[in-house]
């Protein structure tokens, strides 16, 4: 079933909150420690979510109505990617990535930057992303892909 992108609305809030959340404790072990994902879901808020909606651009992707993941951007930033875990592996990810870039070389940028954790690493490297430094103190692993101009 092929996927419908749109802009994320106010009222998706509480969809997205529980995709991230979901995606970071039942996807991110076995690459990262159960209590790690568990510390790192444990920060998520519904107002942090509302925050997202109103500071970023996210989009959407829907599977037969059902919101199946989420990616958002901010300039040249790549500022999260989210699959629901009965969506993982089947390219929705991907599609999202692949779409977001899309929009980033359509206005211009030559690149994109994230910070990627450490279960998203390997499907940046994957996808063309390079590090470019050493993993923060907070965890995530700057990359970039240039390949948009």
């Amino acid at each position: 079933m092929d996927a419908v992108y749109r802009l994320a609305m106010r009222k998706d809030a509480s969809r997205l909150y529980d995709i991230r959340r979901r995606s970071i404790l039942e996807l991110a072990p076995p690459t990262m420690p159960a209590a790690e994902a568990r510390a790192w879901a444990a920060q998520l808020t519904l107002s942090g979510m509302e925050r997202k909606l109103q500071e970023l651009e996210i989009w959407v992707a829907e599977r037969g109505g059902i919101v199946a993941g989420w990616g958002a951007s901010c300039g040249d930033m790549l500022e999260g990617l989210y699959t629901a875990p009965e969506f993982a592996g089947q390219g929705v990810g991907a599609a999202l990535l692949d779409r977001l870039e899309g929009l980033m070389r359509e206005r211009g940028f030559p690149s994109v930057r994230l910070e990627a954790s450490s279960n998203a690493r390997g499907f940046y490297l994957r996808r063309g992303y390079r590090a470019t430094g050493p993993q923060t103190p907070q965890g995530a692993w700057p990359m970039v892909k240039e390949h948009l101009a």
